[in-house]
C-alpha cells in the first residue's frame, strides 16, 4: 500500500500518522468502529488518522449514503471508497457464496494505472478479510482475468470502462448483484469519453435505489454535477478545495528558459542538484521519449512511462523507479493520476500542461506523506500562456525567476543529435535525401 499524502489513508491511498493538515482536527479510525479484520490492516500498515475527506466522507459513506467527493489526487480518497466497501462486506455477509463473476462492489477508474493502484490498495487492506479482488483492464492477460471470472469468486471488482465492457459482451460478468459502485475521476472519464460506456455498464447494475454510489471527481462543473444527479440517491456533497492540496508540502519554481535550452536545464537541474528519483513530465509521446532517449544518452539511468508502452513493460518500469533503480522517469499524464511511488523528490514539468487540473495532479506526486518535495516548471515561449489558468486554480501567484547561466550549458551529446539545433534544408539535387532531418442488497438510511 503506497505512502501517498500528507495524512492519513492516501489515494491514493494510504492511512497516514502525520498529526494535521492546517487546522483541521484529526479523526481517528478507531473512532468509526470498523470491523476488527480491516481495523487489523490499517494498523499493521501503521496508519492512525484521517484526511480530511475521509474525514469528512465516512460518517456518511459508512452509514450507507451516497457520496459525491471533490477532491485532487493525494488528498486519500481511494482508501475513504475502499474503507467503505469492505465494511459493508464484512459488517452483511452473504449467506452463501454468490456464483463467480458476480462481484458485491464495483470501482471503476479512467487508466491502468489508477485501476492497480487501487487494487494494490484494497488487497492491502483486506489481507485480514478473505474478500477477493480483480482488476480487470486492457493490455494485460486477457485469459488470466477471464479465469478469475470463471473459475473464483470475486467480491471487490475494480476495472477500465473498456475491458469491463468486452467481459460483459463475452457473457462472463454479471453486476446485478453489484450493491456498492464507485465512480473515481468522474471528471477524467468525461474528458476521456468513456461516458457512454460508463452509461452501459451502470445500466448492467441495480437501480440507484438498491445500490451505494459513491462519485468522487476533481472538478464539479456542470457535466458532471449532471452525471451525478443521474447516477446518485441524494448524496451526501464533500468538498476538499484545491489550496489543501500538496501545495503546502511542495515549493514550486518556476524558470523561463527559451525552447533551445529546456534540455540543457533539465539535465544540469538532475546532475548539479544530484536528483535521484525525479519525474519529469512532457504533453507529448514524442517529447517524452526525446527526453528519454537524449538522457540515456548522456549516461543517466532512466526510462520513459507513455501510452505507447505496453502494459507488462510500465509496471517493470514503474517497479524500477519504485527501487532506485532508475534515477529519472519521463512521463506524459498517463502516470500524473495513477503513480504512487514514495521518495519523488522533485517533479519537472518540462511543458506546463494544457490542462489546469493536471499540474495539480503532477506535482501532487510529489510532497507526499508528510515529507516536502519540490516542482520545478520550465516556461517557454509557447506555453507562458498557460500559467495564468493554473495561478487561479492554486489561488496565488508562482514567483518566475530566470536560471543561472551555468545551468543553461549545453551538455555534451557525442550520440543523439539535439532536437534544439537548426536542421539543413533539403539541397534539392537529385538523389539526395535530407541531411540531418527527421520524421517530424437494499439500502438502509442512519
Amino acid at each position: 500500500m503506497s505512502s501517498d499524502d500528507t495524512q492519513g489513508v492516501d489515494d491514493d491511498s494510504t492511512p497516514a500518522s502525520a498529526p494535521e493538515i492546517g487546522a483541521v482536527t484529526q479523526v481517528a479510525f478507531e473512532e468509526f468502529g470498523l470491523p476488527p479484520q480491516l481495523m487489523q490492516a490499517i494498523v499493521e500498515l501503521g496508519y492512525t488518522h484521517c484526511t480530511p475527506i475521509q474525514a469528512e466522507t465516512l460518517p456518511h459513506s459508512l452509514s450507507n449514503y451516497d457520496v459525491t467527493g471533490q477532491a485532487q489526487t493525494g488528498t486519500g480518497k481511494t482508501a475513504a471508497f475502499l474503507i467503505t466497501l469492505i465494511s459493508h462486506q464484512l459488517e452483511f455477509p452473504l449467506p452463501e457464496a454468490p456464483p463467480n463473476g458476480t462481484p458485491r462492489a464495483l470501482v471503476l477508474a479512467p487508466t491502468r494505472e489508477l485501476v492497480l493502484q487501487i487494487a494494490q490498495d484494497a488487497e492491502d487492506l483486506t489481507r485480514h478479510s478473505g474478500l477477493k479482488v480483480l482488476s480487470v483492464v486492457g493490455g494485460m492477460d486477457f485469459e488470466r482475468q477471464r479465469n478469475v471470472l470463471e473459475n473464483e469468486r470475486v467480491d471487490i471488482l475494480v476495472a477500465t470502462p473498456g475491458r469491463l465492457i468486452d467481459f460483459l459482451t463475452r457473457g462472463k460478468l454479471n453486476l446485478r448483484n453489484v450493491e456498492q459502485l464507485v465512480l473515481d475521476e468522474a471528471d477524467r472519464m468525461l474528458s476521456m469519453g468513456f461516458i457512454p460506456d460508463v452509461r452501459r455498464i451502470i445500466r448492467q447494475t441495480p437501480p440507484k435505489r438498491r445500490r451505494q454510489t459513491l462519485l468522487f471527481s476533481a472538478t464539479f462543473n456542470d457535466e458532471v454535477h449532471r452525471l451525478a444527479e443521474q447516477w446518485t440517491m441524494e448524496p451526501e456533497h464533500v468538498v476538499i478545495e484545491p489550496e489543501s492540496v500538496a501545495v503546502d508540502s511542495v515549493e514550486q519554481r518556476i524558470y523561463m528558459v527559451s525552447a533551445r535550452s529546456k534540455f540543457a536545464l533539465l539535465y544540469n537541474l538532475i546532475t548539479t542538484l544530484e536528483l535521484d528519483r525525479v519525474l519529469v513530465f512532457a504533453n507529448r509521446r514524442d517529447s517524452t521519449r526525446r527526453i528519454y532517449e537524449r538522457l540515456k544518452a548522456l549516461d543517466v539511468p532512466c526510462d520513459m512511462l507513455s501510452g505507447e508502452i505496453p502494459q507488462s513493460k510500465r509496471i517493470s518500469t514503474l517497479e524500477k523507479f519504485r527501487e532506485g533503480k532508475i534515477r529519472v522517469l519521463a512521463a506524459t499524464d498517463v502516470a500524473g493520476r495513477g503513480l504512487h511511488v514514495e521518495g519523488i523528490s522533485h517533479v519537472i514539468n518540462y511543458d506546463l500542461p494544457e490542462d489546469p487540473e493536471d499540474y495539480v495532479h503532477r506535482i501532487g506526486r510529489t510532497g507526499r506523506a508528510g515529507a516536502k518535495g519540490i516542482s520545478i516548471s520550465l516556461l517557454g515561449e509557447s506555453d507562458a500562456f498557460l500559467l495564468p489558468e493554473i495561478e487561479a486554480l492554486l489561488g496565488s501567484k508562482i514567483d518566475c525567476t530566470q536560471p543561472g547561466e551555468e545551468l543553461l550549458v549545453a551538455p555534451k551529446e557525442s550520440r543523439v543529435p539535439s532536437d534544439d539545433r537548426p536542421r539543413r534544408r533539403d539541397s534539392g539535387r537529385s538523389g539526395g535525401g535530407r541531411s540531418g532531418g527527421g520524421r517530424p442488497s437494499g439500502r438502509r438510511r442512519a
